[in-house]
């Protein structure tokens, strides 16, 4: 990415809880006043997950807050979205998650040359295991900084 995005939403978690395979970048379908929400920051991709149904992929529970100058009768805020990728992508996301048991998550929310896009993300679940091992293995990696901090501290 380049540094013109603007970030709006994160998904912390998922590198935590899913080992990610691929990547895509998906345009999103908003609705009247998203877009102004969107740009001050109010979404949240906790929760969130695609889901291709037919030809078409679909992002559901991505919570955008309602705009605070809009409209009273406002939508619901964690209505589903429809994505644009093309058909290609589609299908081959289609046999991906059909035959091998793998997810799509939302990564981040950003804006890109003014259009809001999504960072899908191909993953797998992890183990509770395979998360200890990757606690450790970030904790082992901290302390071999600091030591190596320290040495060069006494030089």
């Amino acid at each position: 990415m380049a540094g013109e995005n603007k970030v709006v939403a994160r998904n912390r978690k998922a590198r935590h809880d899913y080992h990610i395979l691929e990547t895509y970048e998906a345009g999103m379908v908003l609705r009247g006043t998203e877009v102004k929400s969107l740009r001050q920051g109010r979404a949240n991709l906790k929760d969130s997950f695609a889901h291709i149904e037919g030809e078409e992929i679909f992002l559901h529970n991505l919570h955008i807050s309602p705009y605070e100058f809009g409209i009273v009768a406002e939508q619901d805020p964690t209505r589903t979205r429809k994505l644009l990728l093309h058909k290609r992508e589609i299908k081959k996301l289609l046999g991906k998650t059909a035959e091998r048991g793998l997810t799509l998550i939302p990564l981040q929310l950003y804006f890109k040359h003014g259009l809001a896009k999504v960072e899908l993300a191909l993953a797998k679940g992890k183990r509770s295991y395979d998360k200890r091992q990757d606690l450790k293995k970030k904790e082992a990696d901290r302390e071999m900084e600091k030591a190596a901090k320290d040495r060069r501290k006494e030089s």
